[in-house]
């Protein structure tokens, strides 16, 4: 049991989980670092692999591995996309197939966001105004919570585009809400 009666002791990190993701799960990262504190007490690894998909998430914990000096190499993995480019998740399930077809816009909003900086876009509230713009031209997306272009350690919106920053993305369909990232290429001239 991960919380037996009477339990009050939590894992924190307080600057990274307070953006994005932590303005509309509050609580959300807490359990996580908790969770996997708890896990990495008991299992005692050398490394652990996260999925990049939920970026904030991976951050936190290697903030928290770093902050904590726990002994840990926490490395990212490449989010899978399936043939349409929609990030593999388990609330896909949730999507009826035209809201399927439709969320895949999320993935088509990155690669015109990288196009667009291919094209010399280095603006990041401009993109982020295109990529919206572009999402709320697809009926089935209820709701963008949010889009941000972000510097990929900090989290913190980005100044200026010069290539490895993140974009992050929250849109809410009937079914589900779901997040999905892009890394941001500047092409090598």
């Amino acid at each position: 049991d991960m919380y037996p009666k009477g339990y009050s002791t939590y894992v924190e990190e307080t600057e990274l989980s307070k953006l994005w993701e932590g303005t509309f799960r509050p609580g959300h990262f807490r359990g996580v670092c908790t969770v996997v504190t708890k896990l990495f007490n008991i299992v005692k690894p050398d490394k652990a692999y996260f999925g990049e998909k939920d970026y904030q998430q991976l951050k936190i914990i290697q903030k928290m591995v770093k902050d904590l000096n726990m002994d840990i190499e926490v490395i990212g993995c490449p989010i899978v996309r399936d043939s349409e480019g929609l990030a593999m998740s388990s609330r896909n399930v949730y999507l009826s197939p035209e809201e399927r077809k439709q969320v895949t816009a999320i993935y088509k909003s990155f690669k015109l966001a990288q196009k667009l900086v291919e094209e010399g876009l280095k603006e990041p509230r401009k993109l982020e105004e295109e990529i919206k713009k572009f999402l709320a031209s697809f009926p089935l997306i209820k709701k963008i919570d949010y889009v941000a272009v972000v510097n990929p350690n900090t989290l913190e919106p980005a100044e200026e585009i010069k290539g490895g920053e993140r974009i992050l993305v929250a849109v809410r369909m009937p079914s589900a809400r779901l997040i999905d990232n892009w890394e941001l290429k500047i092409p090598k001239m």
